[in-house]
């Protein structure tokens, strides 16, 4: 699963990063060094013309569900099932998202406990998970927008780590995951092409591209989010 990772880098990054207009939309509270589920995180969609950032509550609730609670649940959704589970299905056809990170983070089993560690790319770059999102409206009418974060098996430098790992797309994949237009639903040919694109890119990243360093306990804790939550350490 992926259940905290890290976007520290600047807003000026971020926004030449995703070739976002700066003045856009107000910038978000950066770096983070902790995000955790029901945080809000930042979000990429496209809306028909370009790129838009917003913020989007971690936990994904169902514009369907009874009440925001389910979110809790639906922190990530396993890639092998988006089509068959009702909560993703449309989201996976129509509201696709990228969440921006330059980290994440997974506990690793030791005979000492467990040990928190950083993964990233080598490049130290920003990658974009990929993402679903929804809108739930609240009983007064206001809007609730969540997003979940996909996950899919372990490349060979996660597999000792954790038995998943979030799906990162490829720079070059980014526009297919975030166009409307490769709506997958239908049965003409089309639709069909369009889905097998998208599911071609559920899959797990080069671990040849990737490291995994050790970091301190802090980091178990939500409340701790500064720089010193992704300093490497020396594995004991």
């Amino acid at each position: 699963m992926c259940g905290r990772f890290t976007l520290t880098v600047t807003w000026e990054e971020l926004m030449m990063r995703y070739m976002l207009d700066p003045e856009s939309v107000s910038p978000f509270h950066m770096p983070r060094y902790n995000i955790a589920p029901a945080q809000m995180v930042a979000a990429i969609i496209h809306d028909g013309r370009s790129n838009r950032i917003g913020q989007l509550q971690w936990g994904l609730v169902p514009s369907w569900a009874k009440d925001p609670s389910a979110g809790s649940k639906m922190i990530n959704a396993r890639s092998e099932t988006l089509e068959e589970k009702p909560a993703y299905r449309i989201p996976f056809y129509r509201k696709r998202c990228l969440i921006p990170a330059d980290g994440f983070y997974e506990w690793q089993k030791t005979g000492e406990g467990k040990q928190p560690l950083r993964i990233s790319m080598r490049s130290g770059r920003i990658f974009s998970m990929a993402g679903l999102y929804d809108t739930w409206i609240t009983p007064d009418g206001q809007k609730l927008s969540t997003c979940t974060i996909i996950t899919t098996e372990p490349n060979t430098l996660m597999e000792p780590i954790h038995n998943r790992m979030p799906v990162i797309l490829r720079p070059e994949d980014e526009a297919l995951w975030l166009d409307r237009s490769a709506a997958p639903e239908g049965s003409d040919a089309g639709a069909s092409s369009a889905l097998q694109s998208l599911r071609a890119l559920l899959r797990p990243y080069p671990a040849e591209e990737m490291e995994a360093h050790p970091v301190s306990t802090i980091v178990n804790s939500v409340k701790n989010d500064t720089e010193e939550c992704i300093r490497s350490i020396t594995s004991s």
